[in-house]
Parts: structure tokens; C-alpha cells; sequence
């Protein structure tokens, strides 16, 4: 009997064991489990993130902004604007502008489809005829005069007035003087355009011709941008350039000027240094270098 007792009592001891043995597993197996737990918890995005990762806009969501060539956008207004003092030490921002599918467009009168022209003086744009002085002779060797009609970009006159206050305009065209000049005449009747360069300012690179060296226009490139519809106009100072969209007026309901290249003028007229921020917003290197120009860095 007692041999009998002590192997229950042994058996017994043994289950205790065994139990104790599982209680540690689980009780292991639980804290690794909590663990786990735990970082993913620390590394599960929040709500508003998971709704967008699989596609659904959500009012707590914050969206990147994107590069876009000129989009329509308020944001900009509503940059931090530099104080009195910080502006006083910045010298005033100089804004290069294009002339043609920039500013305005214009066609030889006798070949303007009737469709385009009543479709823009529907939408509201300006327009004037102009006798313009080709670089052409006729077969008597005189001057050939080109009858041109001119439609204004929509908000023109506004943009010029305003971006006059805080910048000094020059017009850099790869157009003739004898066409350009009186067209800006006509434009600028205010006289907001500080200088004006034509075709024979622009120069040749290996890649282009008609490029705009900017270095013409100021020695200061941090204070100076330049506008124009052709990228190519700029590629020797990429990170100076606003690529602005074509304007023609078949394409008449156009808000470029004021809805978005005022807006972001204004900023930049608080910028030290204008290239970062355009180097963020349009990155304009890698477009370079993606139709086979080198570019280099602005800080060499």
C-alpha cells in the first residue's frame, strides 16, 4: 500500500508539474503575442490613413501636393508671407515674360477660322488687328506688312497691373521687333514692361535655338524667373523657369494668369532664393534630362 500511495503521490507531483509546465507556455505564449501585438499597433496607420491607402478621400486626410504643370490653384495665396523687415532687405523680384501663346496669340487675319474667332469673343477675350512688318520682301523687294489679329490671354491688363507692384517686367520674345513692338505697344499701354528683348537677344545652344539666357536680363538669379509657355526657352537656367501652358484662343477660358502665375509670383516675391521653390514645384532638371539635356546644379 505505501508503494502503492508513493507513486500516486509521485504521479501526482508529476501533473502538478505538467500543469505548471503549460501555465508558463501559455502565459509565454501570450506575452509574445501581446508583443507582436503591440508593434503593429505602434506601426498601423491611423483611419484616415487606411481609407486612403485603398482609395477613399476622407475629410482628416492631408494630400501631398502634386507636381502639375499649372494647375489652377488658390494655395498659393495663402502661403506665409515675409514680414516688413524681411522684405526690406530683398531686392525686387524680376519676372521675365514671353510674348506669343504666353501672354497673347495671334494669327495672319485672312487664314483665322471663323469658328475660333467667334468662339473667343464669346469667352470675352480682347482683341486688335495689327499691320505687321514681315522679314519678308515681296517681288518688288518692298517689306511684305502682315495683317495679324491679336487675342489677350484673359486677365492680361490685371496681371500686368499687379505684378508690376512688386516686380519689375521685361518681355523676352523670340519674335521680330517689327512684329512684336507694336503688339506690346498695345498691350502695355501703361508702360508696366520695365525692357523688351526680341529674336536677336535670344542665342544657340547645341540643343535649341532662340534661348533666353537669363543672365542677359539680371545677374541675380535667386530674384529672377522667367514665364514661358516653351520650357526649351530656359534650359539654361531650368530652376528659373515656370513652364506656362499654351494659350490659343480656340482653348478662349483660360485662368493661368491670375489663378495661378500671379498667385505664385507673389509668393516668390518673398522667396531669398526663388529656385528652391520652383525646383520643388515643377522639377524641371528632370524634365531637362529626360528629352536628353544636361542640366546642372544652381548652387555650382
Amino acid at each position: 500500500m505505501s508503494e502503492l500511495a508513493s507513486a500516486e503521490v509521485c504521479a501526482a507531483g508529476k501533473g502538478y508539474a505538467r500543469t505548471l509546465l503549460g501555465w508558463k507556455t501559455l502565459l509565454s505564449w501570450f506575452s509574445s503575442v501581446f508583443g507582436i501585438l503591440w508593434k503593429i499597433v505602434k506601426r498601423t496607420p491611423s483611419f484616415a490613413q487606411v481609407l486612403s491607402y485603398v482609395g477613399v478621400r476622407h475629410p482628416l486626410l492631408s494630400s501631398l501636393p502634386a507636381f502639375e504643370p499649372l494647375p489652377v490653384d488658390d494655395s498659393t495665396d495663402t502661403m506665409p508671407q515675409a514680414t516688413e523687415s524681411e522684405n526690406a532687405v530683398l531686392r525686387r523680384l524680376t519676372v521675365v515674360l514671353d510674348l506669343d501663346e504666353t501672354l497673347i496669340c495671334a494669327y495672319e487675319t485672312s487664314s483665322l477660322p471663323p469658328v475660333v474667332h467667334k468662339q473667343a469673343i464669346e469667352a470675352g477675350l480682347r482683341r486688335f488687328e495689327l499691320e505687321c512688318i514681315s522679314g519678308e520682301k515681296d517681288v518688288e523687294g518692298n517689306q511684305k506688312v502682315n495683317h495679324v489679329t491679336v487675342f489677350e490671354r484673359l486677365g492680361l491688363r490685371e496681371f500686368l497691373q499687379q505684378a508690376s507692384e512688386f516686380s519689375d517686367l521685361v518681355l523676352f520674345t523670340a519674335g521680330l521687333e517689327g512684329y512684336a513692338k507694336p503688339l506690346v505697344d498695345q498691350i502695355d499701354v501703361d508702360n508696366r514692361i520695365l525692357h523688351r528683348l526680341y529674336r536677336p537677344a535670344t542665342i544657340s545652344t547645341e540643343h535649341r535655338e532662340h534661348v533666353k539666357d537669363l543672365s542677359s536680363v539680371s545677374q541675380d538669379m535667386c530674384r529672377t524667373v522667367i514665364v514661358d509657355n516653351n520650357p526649351f526657352s530656359f534650359l539654361l537656367q531650368p530652376l528659373n523657369g515656370i513652364p506656362c501652358v499654351p494659350f490659343s484662343a480656340g482653348q478662349p477660358y483660360d485662368e493661368q494668369l491670375l489663378g495661378f502665375i500671379l498667385p505664385l509670383l507673389k509668393h516668390l516675391s518673398h522667396q531669398e532664393d526663388v529656385r528652391p521653390v520652383l525646383l520643388e514645384r515643377f522639377h524641371m532638371p528632370e524634365w531637362f534630362k529626360q528629352h536628353g539635356i544636361p542640366v546642372f546644379d544652381f548652387n555650382e
